[in-house]
């Protein structure tokens, strides 16, 4: 008789965009993962500091907690109202999406959540980038310790594939540079800027459309693309960079005097971040029009590997986005369900030593 598919429970650390995407994309899509994957994911317990918290090891539909988003604790559950840690720690997840607000100077909340996740036997997979660009060796040592896995990819240009590309498929290439458009708000910005828009008025209309924050230092200064540049250099080119390693410098400064000098030169402005062997830096640079990171426009990001064997190895795609990231997310799932984590994990009814991995 074929076994049936592994049993995935899972808590949401965080309910708003990213969380309500996975929610999403299970509502559609769960039988057929179940089906074409052999992993079941089953939401079992959602915590949100604005939106309530609940948790019924047997688990919620999909469609239950999306109708019910404003107000989780209006859907019938034998627990409510405990807060992240005590959800993460006492609820019987397999595995813990964390997807709480980041914070790039202490890397909490999701740094307390991750630790919590990973000391008690349960993957962890984030997207909230501030823990993995600040501790991430300290993290990794917890899941080897425990035999559990981290999932970052939603870290990293939303569900565009770029960890996976490069740590699966372009490591044994020699990766020996990385370069890349890694904020979509920056790059609205500087797309707007190269059409006529002063700095003030582009980053008016980014924040209109909603993709700048009313608070939008984070990214113009460079800290968000710092964060991914750090992140890359841990799991792609195996350097223990923290945050504050990446020499940074923001777009605030140009002017349209700039944009029209590089424009007259064949140039382009862009926020570039890079790291090689010696050094990690986000900066804004003139590039050529034919250089493959000039025609990125609007909010997309892009990424370009230099390797030893493939040359440069140009990767496009979403930087953000509700369902993108939703699905980085369930990617990093069905891997860690693939490598064996999940299979052990229902026979057990616990998360038991697999050999830590990273997605």
């Amino acid at each position: 008789m074929a076994a049936g598919p592994a049993t995935c429970r899972l808590a949401l650390v965080g309910f708003g965009t990213v969380g309500q995407g996975v929610t999403e994309i299970l509502a559609q899509r769960r039988e057929r993962y179940a089906r074409e994957f052999g992993l079941d994911m089953r939401v079992v317990a959602v915590s949100d500091l604005n939106r309530g918290s609940i948790y019924d090891p047997a688990g919620f539909e999909p469609q239950a907690l999306l109708d019910n988003a404003g107000d989780l604790e209006r859907l019938g559950a034998p627990h409510k109202g405990w807060d992240a840690l005590r959800t993460i720690r006492e609820c019987n997840a397999d595995a813990v999406l964390e997807m709480a607000y980041t914070d790039l100077e202490t890397g909490e909340p999701g740094l307390s959540h991750a630790r919590a996740a990973l000391s008690n036997g349960k993957h962890i997979v984030m997207s909230s980038k501030g823990a993995v660009a600040l501790h991430f060796p300290e993290l990794l040592a917890l899941a080897n310790e425990n035999g559990v896995s981290i999932g970052v990819e939603g870290t990293v240009m939303s569900g565009t594939p770029t960890l996976a590309l490069a740590t699966e498929m372009l490591k044994g290439a020699g990766v020996t540079r990385i370069e890349g458009i890694l904020n979509g708000t920056t790059n609205y910005i500087l797309t707007r800027m190269g059409e006529g828009l002063a700095y003030g008025d582009a980053l008016a209309e980014a924040q209109q459309k909603g993709y700048a924050e009313a608070d939008p230092t984070g990214d113009v200064e460079g800290i968000d693309a710092a964060g991914k540049v750090a992140i890359l250099a841990n799991l792609v080119m195996d350097r223990p960079l923290a945050l504050s390693d990446v020499r940074r410098q923001g777009i605030s400064r140009l002017t349209p005097a700039d944009i029209e000098e590089a424009r007259a030169a064949g140039q382009v402005w862009k926020l570039i971040g890079y790291v090689d062997g010696a050094s990690a830096r986000v900066e804004p640079r003139r590039i050529p029009a034919s250089h493959p990171l000039a025609a990125i426009s609007g909010a997309t990001n892009a990424v370009t590997f230099t390797t030893d064997y493939l040359g440069e190895v140009t990767l496009i795609g979403p930087g953000a986005g509700k369902l993108e990231t939703g699905y980085a997310m369930i990617g990093d799932l069905l891997k860690i369900a693939r490598q064996g984590g999940f299979a052990a994990a229902s026979r057990s009814n616990a998360t038991g030593p697999q050999g830590a991995t990273t997605t």
